[in-house]
């Protein structure tokens, strides 16, 4: 019974179904043939997408500047929000690409899921708000790399400190959603726009959190690291000068970038070879290889640390950072050193690459932490500073002024200030660690004098990798990424490292603040590099983690030109064959040597793609030297005596507080 009327009903629907076909192909054929006639497009001149359904508003408007460019702003309103907090963050890398990876109704899909903020915008009700900066992707106007303050490197009398205000005073007036509160945060370049914010900031701005952000490119960050010029840096004004929304990208021509780089020749002859004096940045780079007025005028640290900061700001620095190392630590330094109240001031460190803070934080390469750190900071710290600046019911902040992760033991700490060792009751002291015959390191100098040497040759530099070096892909970003982690006895087994270790020890020895190496040293060249790392050696086996076994950790570790030795400045060629004082800071440390661990000293003289090959014969520019100017020297370092090498270290002794001690 069920069966004959289930067939009869399914009758009857094709039946139907046949009657209305033939009624419209009965109905069509004079229809069609005038459609035939009046063929027209259809595509609307103007598709309105429906969102009806979405749980966020977006709007995408160009904000006006004081000199009438107009800057392309995506906000993202949560639906729903009443008197939200606005987070900004202005970047030269596509403010709509960041948020265009996939088209939902939801907002949770829409937000990149590694955005620092995404949680504060999807629990916490914020509102998100990303801007192009002048002259990148939609936005108007001229693009000006890291652009400076008005003033003699900047005539047109706007810059990003100018642009941010504009944009803040724009968004408080024309968002209804928001209670009128804005914190602006961004990681590297968008880390220098916020702190860009921090000079003459609006009165709406209410906090700031610089992550890895570029400070002084010839000091420490992206370009320079204390005269040695960062090779990748041409690579990336190529990519973002070339045009405005980055679709010209560089080319290479070797798989391995050591190869690449070797046979370009110099800097400049790279930078030929790619065309790269249609951009403006590029000859700039190349007509300051020294400390100039032009990089010390637009020094960030220097900037703020003259007129200080009145809004409440979080730091937040990478202890592995392969690109901007320098510059939080800088500007928290600037600050503190200005004196007056910088009770609004915070300072995190944690043990991460670039940007890794919106990413998983449990490790970096092997080296593992034992919980996820990087989580920990958006939850513990970066999410309770912004609810207690923004929110309208503030909640109570517990934040200690600085907050520091302890690799070796990796535990967050609680801090007073930078450096300090504890909470209270241990202080830091300065331990010279001298370099001593037979490749050892001692805490006493040496009585007699002896020395070490080796054959820098500009033809055969050291890598900073084990060869083959292949930064493409995301395999390749991985690698770079990491590289500051990296095993070490690649470059100890070479005879143009030498390596300086202590015996096993028997007692824990903590680190915090910056190691300071003090080589004196001669060479037969009139120029040359030193690079000094400081290496955690694990012990001969692990058991649990059994690839650590004998592991070579860079603790910290640094390049100097020599050409720099007694001034940033004004360059000095160095006398061949006479003893010299090369002395420079590494960048900090936050860290503790464990028993059965061992300290390694590495010196070297080239480190190379990262950083250009000196020539070793003194020229004007090393950006223009000659192949002929790249020769071979042999390095002779100090050691005990009257000619001394050492690392001082900055140990932290035991009191009342507690400390693990040597």
């Amino acid at each position: 019974m069920l069966v004959t009327a289930s067939v009869q009903r399914g009758a009857a629907r094709k039946a139907l179904a046949s009657a209305a076909v033939a009624l419209l192909f009965a109905l069509g054929r004079p229809a069609l043939a005038g459609i035939a006639e009046t063929l027209q497009s259809e595509t609307p001149h103007e598709f309105v997408q429906q969102v009806g359904s979405f749980d966020y508003e977006r709007r995408d408007v160009a904000i006006p500047m004081r000199d009438g460019v107009r800057l392309r702003t995506v906000i993202l309103v949560p639906r729903g929000a009443r008197r939200a907090p606005m987070l900004l963050t202005r970047t030269p890398y596509g403010a709509a690409e960041r948020i265009a990876r996939r088209n939902s109704a939801h907002l949770a899909a829409v937000l990149d899921d590694t955005d620092v903020v995404e949680d504060a915008v999807l629990s916490g009700g914020y509102i998100r708000v990303l801007q192009d900066v002048r002259g990148k992707h939609e936005s108007q106007g001229d693009y000006v790399m890291t652009r400076p303050l008005a003033g003699p490197l900047n005539d047109t009398g706007v810059d990003e400190s100018t642009d941010a205000y504009d944009t803040i005073d724009w968004l408080v007036k024309n968002v209804p959603e928001s209670n009128g509160k804005v914190a602006i945060l961004g990681i590297s370049y968008d880390g220098f726009t916020s702190l860009m914010a921090l000079v003459h900031p609006h009165p709406a701005l209410r906090a700031a959190v610089p992550i890895n952000a570029m400070v002084d490119g010839w000091m420490g960050d992206d370009w320079f690291h204390k005269g040695a010029f960062r090779l990748a840096s041409l690579a990336y004004v190529h990519d973002q000068e070339a045009t405005r929304d980055g679709s010209v990208r560089w080319w290479s021509d070797h798989y391995d970038d050591y190869d690449t780089w070797l046979a370009a020749g110099s800097a400049a002859d790279m930078a030929e070879l790619h065309g790269l004096a249609q951009v403006g940045f590029a000859a700039k780079l190349m007509a300051h290889p020294a400390y100039d007025a032009f990089w010390r005028d637009q020094a960030v640290d220097r900037i703020l640390g003259a007129q200080g900061v009145t809004v409440p700001t979080m730091l937040v620095h990478s202890l592995w950072d392969q690109e901007d190392i320098y510059g939080n630590l800088a500007v928290y330094k600037a600050l503190v050193d200005r004196g007056g109240d910088h009770s609004n001031l915070y300072l995190v460190i944690g043990p991460w690459f670039h940007h890794q803070q919106r990413l998983a934080g449990d490790h970096i390469g092997a080296i593992r932490f034992g919980s996820d750190t990087a989580a920990y900071f958006r939850d513990a710290l970066l999410r309770p500073f912004l609810d207690h600046y923004l929110a309208d019911e503030a909640p109570p902040l517990a934040l200690a002024p600085v907050t520091a992760f302890e690799t070796g033991s990796n535990r967050w700490q609680s801090l007073p200030a930078w450096p300090a060792g504890c909470a209270a009751g241990c202080r830091i002291e300065p331990r010279d660690l001298f370099l001593a015959p037979g490749g050892t390191l001692a805490f006493g100098a040496p009585a007699t004098g002896s020395s070490a040497t080796y054959v820098s040759d500009p033809a055969k530099p050291v890598p900073y990798l084990p060869r083959p070096i292949h930064i493409e892909g995301e395999a390749g970003r991985t690698v770079w990424q990491t590289w500051l982690v990296s095993d070490q006895r690649d470059a100890a087994s070479r005879p143009d490292v030498l390596a300086f270790a202590t015996p096993p020890l028997r007692e824990p020895l903590k680190l915090a603040g910056e190691p300071v190496a003090n080589l004196v040293a001669s060479t037969t060249g009139s120029d040359g590099d030193f690079v000094v790392k400081l290496i955690d050696v694990y012990p001969d086996e692990a058991g649990r983690d059994p690839v650590l076994g004998g592991y070579q950790l860079m603790v910290a570790a640094d390049i100097l030109r020599g050409r720099y030795r007694h001034s940033f400045s004004a360059p000095q060629p160095i006398v061949p064959g006479r003893y010299d004082t090369y002395r420079f800071a590494l960048p900090a440390v936050d860290h503790v040597f464990l028993p059965g661990h061992r300290i390694m000293v590495q010196v070297q003289s080239s480190w190379f793609p990262v950083y250009d090959r000196n020539p070793q014969t003194y020229v004007e520019n090393i950006f223009f030297a000659k192949p002929a100017d790249y020769r071979k020297a042999t390095v002779t370092l100090g050691i005990g005596g009257t000619h001394a090498s050492f690392v001082q270290l900055p140990v932290v002794s035991a009191g009342a507080g507690g400390g693990p001690t040597r």
